[in-house]
């Protein structure tokens, strides 16, 4: 078959114009390798017949200006922030919903057609919409980090009115942060900031949060031993990569209920995806690509 002269370089002009239209979505954070994010997201943009792709901005300390620069070049229409620049992101936002002004953190931007920045919080309504599915009610909690993630679980946990949180950081400045946050705008909920996990006081706790990075590497030790945990206690550590933490591990030792973050990381996905596309998220089909992703890994 003879083709006519042209006919490739139309072709690849064609192709690079539908890569140009299709609209960019992303996780920003360091690292990001780990994610399932994209999994999820692209199974909905495949499911609702979306043109649209999900991928990882990996960015070191630093970059996070520089790639903020960049979005229109890239066609990026908007993006999931994860550790450690859910804080760090708030400095660049043009908007800012009510939960991200409430928690301090934001991890879902959306970026409007002058190019504005528009912040959302989602973390907190899927770690609530999870620990709904968990059937949990939590009255007392131990919540190890202060950071971006602990913060919209706090939130979470003072929207359901636990009547305890007890709070543990490695920066005490960032615990005793979050206290003050907290303690003034839920005086229903008793606030404490403990200088060690001894402190924390598991005993008489019904919650155990890990909303910390620990864990997230091999090398990273379990913050905990069987002795400290007890029968009644709930063990909910938000890493879902890898699958079965140290501190899940532990729990599972110990017969404990347990639960890693992959359900939060679903549910905080399916309110950021309806921020993405205006459209109602296909929750069955991003669930089943999560849980393929993580049988993958």
């Amino acid at each position: 078959m003879t083709l006519r002269p042209g006919f490739y370089s139309h072709t690849n002009r064609n192709k690079k114009e539908k890569a140009i239209g299709a609209r960019v979505y992303g996780l920003v954070g360091f690292p990001v390798k780990h994610s399932l994010s994209p999994c999820m997201h692209n199974a909905a943009f495949s499911a609702l017949k979306i043109k649209a792709k999900y991928k990882l901005f990996e960015l070191k300390p630093g970059q996070l200006s520089g790639f903020l620069g960049s979005l229109k070049q890239k066609n990026i229409y908007g993006f999931n922030v994860t550790y450690p620049y859910k804080e760090e992101i708030l400095a660049f936002l043009s908007s800012k919903s009510l939960g991200v002004k409430e928690i301090g953190a934001a991890n879902t931007v959306v970026v409007d057609k002058s190019g504005r920045l528009k912040g959302f919080n989602t973390d907190y309504l899927g770690f609530m919409a999870h620990l709904k599915e968990l059937k949990l009610k939590p009255k007392k909690v131990a919540l190890v980090g202060a950071g971006g993630a602990a913060k919209a679980v706090s939130f979470a946990l003072a929207k359901m009115k636990v009547a305890q949180l007890c709070i543990y950081d490695i920066d005490k400045f960032k615990s005793l942060s979050l206290f003050k946050k907290l303690n003034s705008s839920f005086p229903k909920t008793k606030f404490d900031v403990v200088s060690c996990l001894e402190d924390l006081a598991l005993a008489d706790k019904d919650l155990l949060v890990n909303a910390s990075p620990v864990g997230m590497r091999q090398v990273d030790p379990c913050l905990f031993t069987c002795g400290d945990l007890h029968p009644g206690l709930f063990v909910y550590d938000l890493i879902y990569s890898p699958f079965e933490t140290k501190l899940i591990s532990l729990a599972k030792e110990c017969k404990l209920n347990f639960s890693n973050g992959l359900g939060m990381l679903l549910y905080q996905g399916v309110f950021a995806f309806k921020h993405f596309s205006g459209r109602q998220p296909p929750v069955e089909a991003m669930k089943k690509a999560l849980l393929k992703g993580v049988m993958s890994k």
